[in-house]
């Protein structure tokens, strides 16, 4: 397994992700970025505009729902395609970050799938052995 990363996994008529880094700051970039895999193709995505994101919640992991909401909200609100995060500040239940990527343009994004809402059942983040986990499954 690498340092970082993430995963996608089948839940009954939805998807869920899993991901893992070092520290917590990459863990919601690594849940942002498997979020972005189930919408669109992620090779084709350009960091050309800056969208910045800052989002609010009363612990950890209700925060990683509120910021993957925020990031899916960007995408259906402004057609905002993610190639990757840096986060500013992350406290237990603060998150400001810029987003680097670009409108979403049909002759070069191909669409993965459709996700609805990121929801609460098996949510959580937690501290491993090599850092931090997370689980999230998303509403398709």
């Amino acid at each position: 397994m690498t340092q970082s990363g993430f995963e996608s996994f089948e839940v009954t008529a939805d998807y869920g992700i899993r991901a893992w880094a070092p520290d917590l700051s990459g863990l919601f970039c690594e849940a942002a970025r498997g979020l972005w895999s189930l919408l669109v193709e992620p090779t084709g995505v350009q960091a050309v505009r800056a969208y910045p994101v800052a989002v609010q919640a009363a612990d950890q992991e209700l925060l990683l729902v509120a910021w993957l909401n925020e990031l899916l909200y960007l995408h259906e609100t402004e057609g905002m395609v993610g190639r990757e995060a840096d986060i500013h500040r992350l406290t237990a239940t603060d998150l400001s970050a810029t987003i680097q990527g670009e409108p979403f343009d049909p002759a070069r994004h191909r669409i993965v799938g459709q996700v609805k809402a990121v929801t609460y059942h098996d949510l959580r983040v937690a501290p491993t052995a090599a850092g931090w986990e997370a689980r999230v499954v998303v509403d398709v």
